[in-house]
């Protein structure tokens, strides 16, 4: 029953689009999302610290643990299971446990616009990634992120760049220089 009501709901894009939005109330509300714009979606089982900011059609795949201090641009995706933690303990202190040395000062996290982060990366807190960025699935970024390169591994680094040639590079750039516009969004994987 549930199946069917689904695929009904799926196969119109209007009831879809609605239903989405429904689910984005209850979800704004329950982890007290009040600096994330309507067309921010996240999916399901994720964590999300209440101060993020989620500008247009960016998206929170399901089972994300996001600390605090996070800024995801318009356009960008995080897929399953990426964890944005970390780089929050004083361990230096000798004479003192780990866990009883403190805090530093968080910095913040930033991920521009246009930016696809893949299945179960980890982001260490204060990195920015770079406009148009891509991090493959399973990579861990210690470091930030230049605009337009793709980077994967442990520790992440570069493994190519996402456009071969500076026309398209600067095509991308000026479409991302302009306001946040709605499109087609992906069609699910079944």
């Amino acid at each position: 029953m549930a199946g069917t009501i689904l695929r009904r709901i799926r196969a119109n894009p209007s009831t879809h689009e609605l239903a989405r939005k429904l689910i984005m109330i209850c979800r704004r509300a329950r982890h007290s999302l009040a600096h994330v714009h309507p067309t921010f979606y996240m999916a399901g089982g994720s964590r999300v610290s209440s101060d993020l900011v989620a500008y247009e059609y960016s998206y929170i795949g399901p089972d994300c643990l996001i600390g605090p201090r996070v800024e995801l641009g318009a356009y960008s995706m995080i897929g399953p299971r990426v964890s944005i933690v970390g780089s929050d303990h004083v361990y230096d202190k000798p004479g003192v446990p780990i866990i009883f040395a403190g805090r530093p000062a968080l910095n913040s996290t930033i991920i521009e616009r246009d930016v696809w982060i893949g299945c179960g990366a980890i982001l260490i807190a204060g990195v920015r990634i770079g406009r148009g960025a891509i991090v493959a699935a399973g990579a861990v970024v210690t470091k930030d992120i230049p605009p337009y390169e793709i980077h994967g591994g442990v520790p992440a680094r570069k493994l190519s760049d996402r456009f071969m040639n500076d026309r398209d590079r600067a095509s991308h750039d000026c479409m991302l220089g302009q306001p946040p516009t709605r499109g087609n969004y992906c069609d699910d994987l079944r």
